[in-house]
């Protein structure tokens, strides 16, 4: 018999455990496993998602950092497939190494809010070994991920994260799908990695320097807040607005000027 999940959530672990089966349900199909896929579960908590995607799948990775939640889960699993469970802070995972030569990663999971941004620039930074991700979070978070240029919430966490991937917001979750229920609505969002070929970007140091002195202080113009990168001139040889303010500039327009940047000052 399977040992029962007794352990609460832990408030400090931002844990709030899915129990929704419509939600689940709609998760599993939007992540739709297929034969050959490796699939990666970010913070399975009591298995929520775990178990039906072991069903359907067979064969599932989970990164879990509270160990109390570890032999239940794993004793559970075992009437569902073969559950791998890694014991560490997923902000500690060489997700490059993981994946090994082996097909890329599918990831999914159920991230706490008080650490989705971190985890989401962790897991680009290898984006080169992801084909795709199916994650849920704050949906305040998730409007901001997938915001179009002049939105109110277009930002530095929209322009990095579309230069990198396709981000698509699929669906809210509210929070009676949770035990206990966040104080906020979640919403789950897919992202795609980009090729290599069509990000285009030729230094990421430079790009995201850019994009975080863009919009460091969102009242400035272009012309002011990059005044420590660039001059006027270079921003109009950009194709842009020095008068523009940076929640009007497209993704690819923040590629093309730290590109030219590069260009004209060299490598950083």
């Amino acid at each position: 018999m399977s040992r029962p999940f007794t352990e609460p959530p832990k408030k400090h672990l931002g844990q709030h455990f899915l129990h929704e089966r419509g939600i689940i349900g709609k998760i599993v199909q939007a992540v739709d496993p297929q034969p050959g896929d490796r699939l990666v579960e970010i913070g399975p908590g009591q298995g929520a998602i775990t178990f039906p995607l072991l069903d359907r799948h067979r064969a599932l990775t989970v990164i879990e950092y509270d160990r109390d939640l570890i032999a239940p889960l794993t004793e559970a699993a075992r009437a569902h497939g073969e559950l791998t469970v890694i014991h560490r802070d997923v902000l500690e995972v060489d997700f490059t190494a993981l994946a090994g030569d082996g097909p890329p990663l599918r990831l999914v999971g159920n991230l706490p809010y008080n650490l989705s941004s971190p985890i989401l620039f962790h897991v680009l930074d290898h984006a080169a070994v992801v084909r795709d991700m199916h994650f849920m979070l704050q949906k305040e978070v998730v409007d901001r991920m997938a915001a179009a240029p002049g939105s109110k919430v277009y930002g530095r966490l929209s322009v990095m994260l579309q230069a990198y991937c396709t981000v698509t917001s699929l669906f809210r979750v509210p929070p009676g799908a949770f035990r206990p229920p966040p104080k906020v609505d979640s919403a789950v969002v897919r992202l795609v990695p980009r090729r290599r070929e069509d990000i285009g970007i030729a230094d990421p140091g430079r790009f995201a320097a850019v994009v975080r002195d863009a919009f460091g202080q969102r009242r400035k113009t272009l012309r002011n807040a990059l005044a420590q990168q660039c001059d006027a001139a270079t921003i109009e040889a950009a194709g842009l607005r020095p008068d523009a303010r940076a929640e009007q500039v497209a993704v690819a327009d923040f590629v093309r000027l730290a590109n030219l940047l590069g260009q004209r000052s060299g490598p950083t």
